[in-house]
């Protein structure tokens, strides 16, 4: 079977879930036979990938339609003037700009998208289904969230071919806007979604909250956990001698990080944890340097600060050797996530989880036994989950055996993309 999948790049300046997931996809498919491709929208995927850079061109260059929305002026631009603003080292410098990834601004475009052939990148999307037509002659195409469901139905149309579309955090995008874009887009996200032949979400927990934002039909809802490769990922005990607690994501707001760094700070307070470290990973973009300067300089006010690691490397290569030496991993998302990819690689290499009771943390957490959850998502609760926790010495080596043994029989790419390969089955043949 021919599968492309339709995936927004990143340029790699943060840790990014919803990519690990789609490059794991990809990955699997091919190792169980089937001619599978990553297309890049936007940005170059740019993530240590096991899809190439510039294996595909990058499709509705993030410079290019920025500017054709913003302005006139560059709407008819000639093509010379396009394949200079969509070159990697142009999309590479976007990328590590303010503002990148940022809802604030983007309206306006995320409509346009959603509108697909009656948006304003009408010439991008013709762009990407002739080259769909000519190189790939796809069997079924995956969109990696409902945000591109504006190209679902010109590709159905003119490719004659079935749509499947994941669904992973378009809330924490659509909820970001002001309320007046947020209703529009969650009804326009409802209409497009007709144009589509299934939807994957990535756990119980956003199944049944999307099908409650978009109106999606039982029958259309499908789902499966996310998938890693734990043969890349070392198996190690808990750190002990000093005990550590990780930090592995985008290092922003919405994902807790002052939450977190407030807690390590009360976590110090306490006598008996003078030992522990912080270790920090998971970049950042350009908006954020300003937050995580803040963090920096409260950290220090405590005296804290030469307790904590930020470690710039956050490639799955490098990821066994950041768990190695942490005893926890804590990432207390504001509002709780669809999934969290990085609790499947910390619980690969043994590191339990302490993760908010919110989102699809409990499902993940109970379905592993890897971890424990703590509500409400405040400093002082998890830093007294975390007082709890690396008191138990005995409770820490049960949940990383656990953990472990969860993510090699639950949570194998291989056998998760099996129960995807059997939804594209269905749609192909409907």
């Amino acid at each position: 079977m021919k599968i492309v999948n339709i995936v927004p790049g990143f340029g790699g300046t943060f840790y990014c879930g919803n990519c690990l997931r789609d490059s794991g996809y990809t990955k699997s498919l091919r190792k169980l036979g089937h001619d599978a491709l990553m297309l890049p929208i936007y940005l170059p995927l740019n993530f240590n990938h096991d899809v190439k850079e510039g294996e595909t061109p990058i499709f509705y260059g993030a410079v290019n339609i920025y500017l054709k929305q913003n302005f006139k002026l560059f709407k008819n631009m000639p093509h010379w003037m396009e394949r200079i603003f969509n070159s990697g080292p142009i999309l590479r410098y976007a990328a590590k700009k303010a503002g990148s990834t940022r809802t604030e601004g983007l309206e306006e475009m995320t409509i346009s998208m959603l509108n697909g052939k009656d948006g304003k990148q009408d010439i991008e999307l013709q762009e990407l289904i002739d080259f769909l037509k000519v190189h790939i002659k796809p069997d079924v195409v995956h969109l990696s969230n409902a945000l591109l469901l504006g190209l679902a139905k010109e590709i159905r149309s003119q490719l004659q071919v079935p749509v499947v579309c994941s669904l992973q955090d378009e809330d924490v995008w659509v909820d970001a806007m002001n309320e007046h874009y947020q209703q529009l887009v969650w009804n326009l996200m409802s209409q497009k979604g007709n144009d589509v032949d299934a939807f994957i979400a990535v756990s119980d927990y956003y199944a049944v909250e999307m099908k409650r934002k978009m109106k999606i039909p039982d029958n259309k809802m499908h789902i499966v956990h996310i998938g890693i490769d734990p043969s890349i990922y070392q198996y190690s005990i808990p750190a002990q001698n000093p005990q550590a607690i990780g930090y592995l994501s985008r290092m922003y707001k919405e994902h807790g990080f002052e939450v977190l760094i407030d807690a390590f700070i009360l976590l110090k307070q306490n006598e008996k944890f003078k030992e522990v470290k912080l270790k920090l990973t998971g970049g950042m973009t350009g908006d954020d340097k300003l937050f995580v300067n803040k963090q920096i300089k409260k950290l220090k006010k405590k005296g804290v600060f030469h307790e904590v690691e930020f470690i710039e490397k956050f490639n799955k290569e490098s990821l066994s050797e950041f768990f190695a030496k942490t005893t926890l991993l804590s990432v207390p998302v504001l509002k709780g996530e669809a999934f969290g990819t990085y609790q499947l690689e910390s619980l690969a290499c043994g590191t339990p989880l302490v993760q908010p009771a919110l989102g699809a943390f409990p499902e993940i957490i109970a379905t592993s036994g890897g971890g424990v959850t703590y509500e409400p998502n405040t400093a002082e609760t998890l830093a007294a989950k975390w007082m709890e926790v690396l008191s138990n010495q005995d409770e820490i080596s049960k949940m990383s055996e656990k953990g472990r043994i969860a993510v090699l029989e639950h949570y194998t790419n291989d056998v998760l993309t099996k129960k995807v390969l059997e939804i594209y089955e269905k749609v192909v043949n409907k």
